[in-house]
């Protein structure tokens, strides 16, 4: 588990992350969403030691990363996939890491191919491209299999498969009982990988919640034998319709329960009755834009 209470970092008279807390709980996929320069990167280095903060704290199981006695087989990091010797080989990079954090050679492999760079694990990484470097990046975090991960921007340069491949990773290590922090600009991305959110602008926490609350509800959307008739009966209701695509009617500062509803007492037969919800996207800068 990690808990951070009060984080805060200035440079001079310029404050980037402004109290930041949250806690990220064992069974959890959090994306962490911001535009850029809001503080996500600064407030995941601060976590795992790499910028000092100003004030408050970051905790993983209780204690500060360095604290740790080692925290490379704690949580996992992707934080920078170009901070890595170019001239080393995959096998190599990872090699190293292991004798770092006392993981056996033999596991090297197995998390080679795990991301799938074995066929490329004794070429020199100056030459892999940037979704490689990622998948490489991936696979030193899972060396120790931690209990927790900590991505930025994990899915950068990764093909269509590659993401759907990193989403069932992420998943599957939450089912698990571990716990992930994700950072990333691909909003759709992440409305289908995580179960909470934590957007941030201007340096604070703007929204921090599962992602059916934040989405919510926007309305709902119904269908008809009679289009019409069902239109002329909720706004006899006191309901805002809106006429949408092929005889949807789109009603807003509602939900189904309470369309179906007048559509039971009109006698009005329908072929389609659903919630209306925000998407990610408009969420995202309705937030962001607000800050």
């Amino acid at each position: 588990m990690i808990t951070v209470s009060g984080l805060t970092k200035k440079y001079g008279e310029r404050t980037v992350v402004d109290d930041v807390s949250f806690t990220l709980e064992p069974g959890t996929v959090t994306g962490f969403l911001g535009p850029n320069g809001a503080g996500k990167t600064t407030t995941m280095r601060m976590i795992t030691g790499l910028v000092p903060a100003t004030s408050g704290s970051a905790l993983v199981d209780g204690r500060p990363y360095a604290s740790l006695p080692n925290p490379g087989a704690v949580v996992g990091t992707l934080l920078d996939a170009s901070a890595v010797h170019p001239g080393r080989s995959g096998r190599a990079h990872l090699r190293l890491l292991a004798d770092t954090i006392g993981v056996a050679p033999h596991r090297v492999d197995q998390v080679l191919e795990q991301v799938g760079l074995t066929s490329a694990a004794r070429r020199r990484v100056g030459g892999y491209s940037l979704g490689m470097r990622q998948r490489l990046g991936i696979a030193g975090a899972l060396l120790a299999d931690p209990q927790v991960l900590m991505f930025d921007e994990p899915a950068n340069g990764l093909d269509p498969e590659g993401i759907r491949w990193m989403r069932d990773l992420l998943r599957g290590h939450a089912a698990r009982g571990g716990t992930v922090l994700l950072s990333s600009h691909l909003l759709g991305e992440v409305e289908h990988t995580v179960d909470r959110l934590l957007v941030i602008g201007a340096g604070r926490i703007v929204a921090d919640g599962a992602v059916a609350q934040l989405l919510g509800s926007d309305g709902a959307a119904v269908r008809a034998v009679d289009p019409a008739g069902l239109a002329r009966s909720l706004e006899a209701a006191g309901f805002h319709v809106q006429h949408g695509d092929d005889g949807e009617l789109v009603v807003s500062g509602t939900d189904p329960a309470q369309v179906g509803a007048v559509a039971a007492a009109g006698g009005h037969a329908l072929i389609d009755l659903r919630p209306v919800e925000r998407g990610l996207e408009d969420l995202f800068f309705q937030l962001t834009t607000a800050s």
